[in-house]
């Protein structure tokens, strides 16, 4: 591990231990005691049972069955509630899962862009990607269960129940920092921030789900839709199926995520998430403006202006600057851009492998004139690819033990994170001009016309919610 990774691993490990320190009534105290299983529910696990019943199970309807699409309002209602009066240990649990999945974020998201040119964009949902290693290992028993926990950053000190993750309690903390996201977005900024998170289960025909592993995903994703296809006769077909009902489901503009399945797959965990922002104070300039994807070649892209006082640093030594514009009280957008346009991808290897969070603290108000191009993207990955890139093949592998999934011989082969990120203007439908300078204040011109990198995060709990490269605004990533 880089020594930055370890510096950001030393302080987690310190903030945790210092957590702990608050609840020393506990018979058992670890670093991680927030989210792993208290000592009254190992008793009642480990109590025994002449008779322990197994788990209700059913096989999913065809894909062909219609449904109703997501109400997004009622999703970010959910989530909302789920954040409100957010106090005491429930705070500290946030904090806690906020530094773990950002750790994930950054060591995947080096992986997913190792695997691309810098030519090319690139969205990575922190959350998203912890969400779904969380469902996998809810639905998993040794010893793929504690190799998933190893891997979410969670270590084992023994193999007792009181040192193991408690899925349903990591699922729930999680949909607490996402709603925390969506209610800074409320009436308090006059802001609107959307995240929905929908997950498609594709099974084989036939095949057995176990009813508490898809009901346990809720928090996770508050929209999951279980259905069975023929996914091993005609891969494009079926990809196409997914694909179009997904559609149907979300009513998103994903594009084709899935081009095919693979034909020895028997399920197919895909997960769709779609972020919707708007940039208070800041409107759609009239016409098309430039934006430089490499030193010869430009495209016409929307571009957005607005003027306010936001946070900005220069980092000569590190050949890049960095802007935080407020999408609301507490969410804030971190623009962050190459002194050099061909230090791109030097100020991103630099940027997205160290514990870049901390730099915040060197920025300072200043009075800016921000120019961006409207940004709506879509990315997708495999997340098996990219365990394979970080030589963990078969964590989800063939031999993966899933038994609380199904009790048939699962082969998951694809297991896919699907983006929809959208950041446009408050008044986005009303073409103006540039925004003029109020008289007499001498504005910083900050102009986000070529590539750039970005992040969304919130300050309660640090948690990264979007990482990503601009190199083309017009193209998918």
């Amino acid at each position: 591990m880089a020594p930055a990774g370890a510096s950001l691993m030393t302080t987690m490990l310190c903030l945790l231990a210092c957590t702990g320190q608050h609840t020393a009534n506990r018979v058992y105290i670890h670093p991680f005691h927030l989210l792993i299983y208290s000592k009254s529910t190992c008793d009642q696990l480990e109590k025994p049972s002449a008779k322990m019943p197994k788990d209700p199970t059913f096989t999913a309807v065809p894909i062909q069955a219609k449904t109703s699409p997501v109400d997004e309002e009622a999703v970010r209602e959910r989530l909302v509630l789920a954040a409100q009066e957010l106090e005491g240990e429930d705070k500290m649990r946030v904090a806690t899962l906020g530094l773990l999945l950002n750790f994930m974020g950054f060591r995947m998201y080096k992986t997913l862009s190792e695997t691309q040119t810098v030519a090319s964009g690139a969205i990575l949902s922190p959350t998203a990607l912890f969400g779904t290693l969380a469902s996998f290992y809810l639905g998993a028993l040794d010893p793929t269960a504690h190799r998933l926990q190893v891997f979410l950053g969670v270590p084992e000190n023994d193999q007792s129940c009181t040192s193991r993750l408690d899925g349903y309690k990591v699922l729930s903390t999680l949909q607490t920092i996402q709603g925390l996201l969506v209610l800074q977005g409320g009436a308090r900024s006059q802001a609107r921030l959307f995240l929905s998170t929908v997950v498609g289960l594709f099974t084989a025909p036939d095949l057995p789900l176990k009813q508490p592993f898809v009901e346990g995903l809720a928090p996770f994703a508050p929209v999951t839709h279980p259905r069975s296809l023929d996914l091993s006769t005609d891969p494009e077909l079926a990809a196409e199926k997914i694909n179009r009902f997904m559609q149907a489901v979300t009513g998103w503009k994903m594009g084709s995520p899935l081009t095919r399945v693979s034909p020895d797959s028997t399920l197919l965990f895909n997960a769709y998430v779609h972020f919707q922002g708007q940039m208070k104070g800041f409107s759609l300039l009239a016409g098309l403006q430039e934006f430089w994807v490499d030193n010869t070649t430009s495209v016409s892209v929307p571009m957005l202006s607005g003027m306010g006082t936001f946070h900005h640093w220069s980092n000569v030594q590190n050949n890049l600057s960095m802007t935080r514009v407020p999408l609301s009280e507490n969410v804030g957008l971190l623009l962050i851009q190459p002194h050099c346009a061909s230090a791109l991808q030097e100020v991103e290897a630099f940027t997205f492998q160290h514990d870049f969070l901390t730099w915040t603290k060197n920025l300072s108000p200043r009075t800016i004139h921000l120019t961006m191009p409207q940004l709506v993207l879509r990315g997708s990955y495999n997340l098996q690819d990219l365990l394979a890139q970080a030589k963990l093949p078969t964590l989800l592998g063939a031999e993966a033990n899933l038994g609380k999934i199904s009790d048939a011989n699962l082969r998951v082969r694809q297991v896919l994170n699907s983006i929809l990120f959208e950041l446009k203007a408050d008044k986005g439908e009303q073409p103006t001009e540039a925004a003029q300078q109020p008289a007499g204040l001498e504005a910083m011109e900050v102009t986000l016309n070529r590539p750039f990198l970005f992040a969304i995060y919130d300050q309660d709990s640090t948690a990264l919610h979007f990482l990503g490269r601009v190199a083309n605004p017009l193209s998918a990533v």
